[in-house]
């Protein structure tokens, strides 16, 4: 039998949640739970949709909340900074998501946390079969995934300036965006914008804003990673013959002054647009967000 649901919102945005409507397809009822609901996704068929748990992303959700009881074991000082800024409601007018926290709090647990969980999960995090580890955050429309880039960049060049020996961070930051309205937005995650989201979200204390200014930011179009190779050039139907790039050249014009680089941090806004990594860049350390 068919039961209606009095309220739809029943969690704070603010506040881990702590209650879901679970639905039940045979009886067509919903059911209020009172815990989080798991991470999964439903594949759908003739009769009733399939929920699919995604074990991997629950048990990082458990240790990450272990972690932040803990008051985030292991950090850096920089980092430990910024998270108590971040949390810190009463020094900001926009308050953060409990998902833009969680966000940041996992990527900073994946990167730096020294318990043997953490240790563990990073060994058995599946690989695409590249030689890069990429660590993905999905988060849904309207949750803010632009503002956890700026947390992102901040932490990483802020840990980098003040620790300049540091191996887990780089003040080296390659956006890529999956079209040129996307690339335009993102220009508010360049410090020096006129409306960057620093100052408006006031992602960063006052006493390190000029170090944010010491990172280097590239903000480019997919697009252009699509290098031509010679098997291309041979099948285009063009009188345009010239030969392909070599992988130097077409790493310096790609990336400009980070080129000069070994140590990148690559932020794939809208992921789902895969694009391959040029053999000239292997020769950098990758962080993939």
């Amino acid at each position: 039998m068919k039961n209606k649901i009095d309220k739809i919102i029943i969690n704070s945005p603010f506040d881990k949640p702590v209650q879901f409507w679970d639905y039940d397809s045979k009886l067509q009822k919903f059911t209020k739970k009172n815990e989080r609901r798991k991470a999964g996704y439903v594949i759908a068929n003739a009769n009733e949709g399939e929920f699919v748990e995604l074990p991997l992303v629950n048990k990082i959700r458990t240790l990450v909340e272990i972690w932040r009881e803990e008051n985030y074991k292991g950090i850096s000082i920089i980092s430990r900074k910024l998270l108590e800024h971040w949390k810190n409601n009463e020094a900001r007018q926009n308050r953060f998501f409990f998902c833009q926290i969680e966000a940041i709090e996992t990527l900073i647990w994946l990167n730096e946390s020294l318990s043997d969980q953490a240790d563990s999960i990073r060994k058995s995090i599946p690989n695409d079969g590249g030689e890069f580890i990429r660590y993905c955050s999905k988060m849904a429309t309207g949750t803010g995934k632009t503002t956890v880039m700026a947390m992102i960049i901040a932490w990483q060049i802020l840990n980098k300036v003040n620790d300049s020996s540091s191996k887990n961070h780089s003040r080296n930051i390659l956006l890529i965006a999956p079209n040129l309205t996307v690339k335009n937005r993102l220009a508010v995650l360049n410090p020096n914008h006129e409306k960057n989201y620093y100052d408006y979200f006031n992602i960063v204390p006052d006493d390190q804003k000029e170090k944010l200014r010491q990172g280097n930011i590239k903000i480019i179009n997919w697009h252009v990673l699509a290098w031509d190779t010679e098997e291309k050039i041979s099948k285009r139907k063009s009188v345009d013959k010239r030969g392909s790039k070599s992988d130097k050249a077409y790493v310096k014009e790609t990336l400009g002054e980070l080129s000069k680089y070994k140590d990148l941090v690559v932020i794939n806004d809208e992921a789902h647009h895969p694009w391959r990594v040029n053999p000239e860049l292997k020769e950098k350390k990758l962080m993939i967000f």
